[in-house]
């Protein structure tokens, strides 16, 4: 695990080595003060969609890949405080928020599920956001 980039003394970088990251110029990570921001994860591995077709996988896959985000500060799911679900289909709210639930149920975050028209690679259904508080930022 690479420590996170720190410019600033209160804001920290982390970059997955995704190829968007470059191109588009982010970081998959941010931390500011007392809270983390993952930007928009995908149900990515290696390159490879994972779960096509499935928007319950796709979602699984995105959080796994937005939690990972957060381990170079130390934090899991317990500590998210807030999540954004972009989906291509309103039909998929099921699957979607079911997969959520799994992944989220007893940490209960704020939530937002937005219908998007589409994303970059058109056979992913699903991006996701969370933001995570920190308290001890040691």
């Amino acid at each position: 695990m690479t420590p996170p980039e720190r410019r600033d003394p209160e804001v920290e970088r982390d970059r997955s080595g995704s190829t968007w990251e470059e191109t588009i110029g982010f970081a998959r990570a941010v931390a500011a003060g007392d809270r983390v921001l993952v930007a928009g994860t995908m149900p990515l591995a290696d390159g490879k969609l994972l779960g096509e077709g499935s928007p319950y996988e796709q979602t699984r896959a995105a959080f796994g890949n937005a939690l990972k985000a957060l381990e170079p500060f130390g934090l899991g799911a317990e500590s998210v405080i807030r999540t954004r679900m972009y989906l291509t289909h309103a039909r998929d709210v099921g699957d979607v928020g079911r997969a959520h639930r799994e992944i989220f149920g007893e940490v209960a975050p704020a939530a937002t599920v937005v219908i998007v028209s589409g994303f970059v690679d058109s056979r992913v259904l699903v991006q996701v956001e969370l933001e995570a508080f920190r308290t001890d930022r040691s």
